[in-house]
């Protein structure tokens, strides 16, 4: 008995890419999968910008305070995937140091080791943060929350207790 499944639409966004980054491993992954890429000159060299978000790929680069800062004060929503291996002591310290110094602000730090990581976080933040797709994460949050509550041995405590 054959079962149908119902198919969904591709997903598919627009991605602006600093020309630095033209001939890219991310760059051919992006296209491979039919999203928009879109060159730029003015976007800072070694960065995508995808929407509510961008990715700095070297974070080695001297400045690198100084270029997030400067991102932040522009952008009000800011994530940011750092690609690193993240094996060393040093590479965490790294990630710390930066996570430490944007603490409490609109930045969202997210550690990526390989190209396929870089373009899968890209395309979660966008999709995840665009109007539709937005709306009904906030539901589903709701309804998890609601249910946790519901089945919360505390909350039947404080029931019993009332």
């Amino acid at each position: 008995m054959a079962t149908h499944q119902g198919t969904t639409p591709q997903w598919k966004t627009t991605i602006i890419v600093s020309t630095s980054l033209q001939n890219h491993g991310t760059d051919r992954m992006l296209s491979a999968r039919q999203h928009r890429i879109r060159f730029s000159d003015s976007v800072e060299p070694g960065s995508f910008i995808f929407p509510l978000s961008d990715l700095s790929v070297r974070f080695e680069e001297s400045g690198l305070i100084e270029k997030i800062k400067t991102f932040v004060q522009v952008h009000r929503n800011s994530f940011i995937l750092l690609h690193a291996p993240f094996n060393g002591k040093e590479d965490l310290e790294i990630m710390s140091v930066i996570q430490h110094r944007f603490f409490g602000s609109n930045l969202r730090i997210l550690p990526v080791r390989n190209n396929d990581e870089i373009v899968k976080g890209m395309l979660t933040i966008a999709k995840a943060t665009s109007k539709p797709h937005v709306d009904s994460i906030r539901d589903r949050m709701s309804l998890a929350r609601a249910r946790i509550v519901e089945s919360s041995p505390v909350w039947e405590m404080l029931r019993d207790f009332l």
